[in-house]
This record gives structure tokens, C-alpha cells and sequence, in this order.
């Protein structure tokens, strides 16, 4: 369990003070945070909750959509909000194409650029940038950086300390190459985050939701646990989670389940 992190995405209903108290009463040393759920009590009320129990804060999701006219700005604020909560990880989601633009080279360039002008900021703060790859199903909307070779090229052009990649299994179990590029994140030093999901089938409408707890789906997790060890990475593990039907339950019931699960399956 020394790694074991909850990202707040898993139980999404379940209040952050409950969240905190669920994760203390379960022996969790860290929690993943999210910036609408942090928004709602405060990043300062919820920095000194999370503090007085003695939880890491793993990660802050999250920065990025580089499309959105106010990314800037957005971003930043994002980078002052993950400072204090104490986050070492901003995990970065890119966005997708730009209204009416079929150019997904074009959009990967304004992705790298937007982020070449975070870095100062977010080494000023003390704040790692994690770019993450989304499956490409994502790509035209949510995410125009679709394998982890994608997201390494970007982050190879600044250092190590301030740019880095996160790793997930639900969007990246499906790439033949994915072994390869672990191997060339570790070589490296990038990668900043290691976050779990399971893939189900058939996906719900929208594909968004398809996350599934360890072990209700397809994913070789330990594969991908013991990928990323070999590397060196000695970081936490998130169990990130995106679905109604888990959404629905008891907080403390899911906690319980993916715990479960990561200690068998894992």
C-alpha cells in the first residue's frame, strides 16, 4: 500500500472531506486531486485538510486543453493551485484539433509550444509538467497526443525535471510499442505519474466513461506494473476510474475494491 494512491476521479460523488477521511480510515497514503472537486471547498481549505491527514497529494488534473482561448491564463492558475496543494505532478490533457482544422501535425506543434511557455512557470513553482497520451479514439476532441511516442517527443525538448510523461494503462494497453517507449520515458527520467484503469467492453455511449476498477477488464496491469518498475520509476500508482456505474456507489465501497484489486492484481 506504499504506493497506492486514490485519484478523486474514482469516486467522483463522494464529498472531499469523505474522500479524505475514507482514504485515512483505509490505511491510503495518497490521493490524485481534481480541479473542479478541489474548487468546490477551496484550494486553500482543501490543501489544509489534505495537510492535517497526513495524505500526499499524488497529482492536480488537470492542465492543458491548448485549444480553449483562455489556456494561458488557465494554465497557470492551474500551476498556482497544484503549488498549494503541494502536488509535484500537473498532469496536462493537450485538447483536440482547433474548431474547423483537420492539421493534427500542426496541432501537435501548438501543443509543444504552449507548453515550451509554461515551463518557467512551472519551474518557478516547483510544479513537474506530465503530458498525458490519450487513446486515439480522443483525438479529434480531447487529445491530439495519442501514443506515449507522441507524448515523449514533446517532453524531450525541455528538462527532465520540468516536463515529463504520465503513464496510463487505459490508453495505452492497445500500442505494440508501448513496452519500447516505457523503456525509452525510464532511460530518460520522464516519467512523472503512473495512473491504472481497466478497459471494458462493450464501451457506453460516449467512451468517455469506459473505465473500468483493476481487474473488471482486459488490461495486463501487472505487465504494465512491472514495465514501469524495471525503469526505475519508485513513484505512486493512481487507480483513476471513469464510469457511472462506479460513480453510483459508496465511496468507501469502490475505495475497497480498488485496493482489492491492486493488491492482487498488481
Amino acid at each position: 500500500m506504499s504506493r497506492f494512491s486514490l485519484n478523486q476521479a474514482t469516486t467522483k460523488r463522494w464529498p472531499m472531506e469523505d474522500t479524505v477521511a475514507g482514504c485515512v480510515a483505509a490505511g491510503v497514503p495518497g490521493i490524485g486531486l481534481w480541479r473542479d472537486q478541489v474548487g468546490e471547498l477551496g484550494v486553500e481549505r482543501t490543501a489544509a485538510l489534505v495537510r492535517s491527514a497526513g495524505l500526499d497529494v499524488t497529482t492536480l488534473c488537470r492542465g492543458g486543453f491548448f485549444t480553449a482561448d483562455d489556456w494561458r491564463d488557465d494554465n497557470l492558475r492551474a500551476i498556482e493551485e497544484a503549488a498549494t496543494l503541494g502536488a509535484p505532478v500537473l498532469v496536462l490533457v493537450s485538447g483536440g484539433l482547433p474548431a474547423g482544422s483537420r492539421d493534427l501535425d500542426g496541432a501537435r506543434r501548438r501543443v509543444a509550444d504552449a507548453i515550451g511557455e509554461l515551463v518557467p512557470h512551472a519551474q518557478a513553482a516547483g510544479v513537474r509538467l506530465a503530458i498525458e497520451p490519450l487513446h486515439p479514439m480522443f483525438a479529434s476532441d480531447r487529445c491530439v497526443i495519442a501514443t506515449l511516442g507522441n507524448a515523449l517527443d514533446i517532453a524531450e525538448a525541455f528538462p527532465a525535471d520540468a516536463v515529463g510523461v504520465a503513464i496510463d494503462t487505459y490508453h495505452l494497453w492497445w500500442d505494440d510499442q508501448v513496452w519500447e517507449q516505457l523503456a525509452r520515458a525510464g532511460a530518460a527520467g520522464r516519467i512523472a505519474c503512473f495512473q491504472l484503469a481497466d478497459w471494458i467492453t462493450p464501451l457506453p455511449e460516449g467512451v468517455l466513461l469506459g473505465r473500468g476498477l483493476p481487474g473488471t477488464g482486459c488490461v495486463e496491469l501487472r505487465r504494465f506494473r512491472e514495465a514501469v518498475d524495471a525503469t526505475g520509476y519508485r513513484g505512486p500508482i493512481e487507480v483513476e476510474v471513469f464510469h457511472e456505474d462506479v460513480w453510483s456507489r459508496p465511496g468507501a465501497e469502490v475505495l475497497d475494491e480498488a485496493i482489492r484489486g491492486y493488491l492482487e492484481l498488481l
